[in-house]
């Protein structure tokens, strides 16, 4: 089973909207077959290791991290292939909240007379698919904020220097992390500052294209950005008001993006939640939220940040520099955003923080 999730996590970040499984099967102590959810979220993993293994598959033992899918889709039911398959006995180590499943996989399963154990490694399971079952659940794709700056936590100098607080090493460790999303957003402020390009500059990942999404309700994002000019290339999504101007969104529409109206809140800004939903509805799981500072305080106010990666440098700013999270209010300790540490690694010479929702 650890090595069917090793094949599961190779998936973070390509199988969406679908999860990332991955399934190994055993006959007499040999491994015969594996496989993992392939990019857009076919094959599904039971189906490559099946095609692996062959007439071996019977009689085997087969792993897999999430319950076999028992609904015809695009594929046929991942449930049938290992019944026609004639496996013995199937390991899974945690069941599919979709509706659609839900046990009814492991319902088909013993119904033909397989043995079905469940619960083996189910934490580190639920883990890998948090994403897909938080947009099953709630709507709602999986929230990572990542920050980057000082051990004052501040992400540029007074004159706005920012390049580079972290090192290398960090950098690049921050590009896995963005690989092991579905999408990455940033503000409007960030695009006017930066003129990012949101991709995964690692060996290896060229085909890892995330979808760009920028926040900005009044489309102040330049027509000549990086991200518009690559949205043929990469996808690029704008969240906008409904009251955009049409000429501008048309524009755009032009350039290759896609256009998100969500309505505004109270305060005349898209809320956290609905903007979630709009990105759930088009099937992201996992959204990394890279900047600005306004952007991640408005998500840390409204409770909507699952988990914090923070990079820290040995360098200490002071005050007066930019701070990577700007003032939401918060007037008692009681009410201020609260995390768990999971993990703390020296990367170079910086560290990497790890933090999950919750005391």
């Amino acid at each position: 089973m650890d090595a069917a999730l090793a094949l599961a996590r190779r998936g973070l970040g390509n199988t969406w909207p679908n999860p990332a499984v991955g399934c190994v099967i055993v006959k007499d102590g040999i491994v015969v077959g594996r496989g993992w959810t392939q990019q857009g979220g076919r094959p599904h993993a039971e189906a490559q290791a099946l095609a692996r293994a062959g007439s071996a598959a019977k009689g085997a033992t087969v792993y897999v991290t999430l319950e076999p899918c028992s609904h015809h889709g695009k594929t046929p039911p991942c449930a049938d292939a290992l019944i026609a398959a004639q496996v013995a006995r199937v390991i899974v180590a945690t069941g599919d909240p979709d509706t659609r499943v839900d046990g009814r996989g492991i319902a088909m399963l013993r119904n033909a007379g397989i043995a079905v154990e469940q619960g083996l490694c189910k934490e580190e399971a639920d883990a890998i698919n948090a994403g897909f079952f938080k947009r099953v659940r709630e709507g709602k794709p999986l929230v990572t904020l990542k920050l980057a700056g000082s051990l004052d936590m501040r992400i540029a100098t007074k004159t706005g220097e920012s390049k580079w607080i972290t090192g290398d090493a960090a950098r690049a460790r921050a590009h896995l992390i963005r690989a092991q999303h579905d999408a990455i957003m940033v503000g409007s402020g960030t695009v006017l500052a930066d003129d990012p390009s949101l991709d995964v500059r690692l060996p290896g990942f060229d085909n890892a294209r995330k979808v760009r999404v920028v926040v900005d309700g009044r489309l102040r994002t330049p027509l000549t950005a990086k991200l518009v000019r690559t949205a043929r290339a990469q996808p690029s999504w704008i969240v906008h008001r409904p009251d955009a101007e049409k000429l501008r969104v048309a524009a755009f529409v032009e350039s290759g993006v896609e256009m998100l109206a969500v309505e505004p809140g109270p305060e005349g800004h898209a809320t956290p939640d609905a903007i979630l939903k709009a990105l759930a509805a088009k099937g992201v799981t996992r959204l990394m939220i890279e900047g600005g500072a306004h952007l991640a305080g408005a998500f840390l106010r409204a409770g909507a940040v699952d988990r914090l990666a923070i990079f820290r440098a040995g360098r200490v700013i002071g005050g007066d520099g930019l701070p990577a999270i700007a003032a939401f209010g918060v007037a008692e300790l009681v009410k201020a955003p609260g995390f768990r540490l999971e993990t703390l690694e020296i990367i170079g010479d910086d560290t990497l923080e790890t933090w999950a929702k919750g005391y």
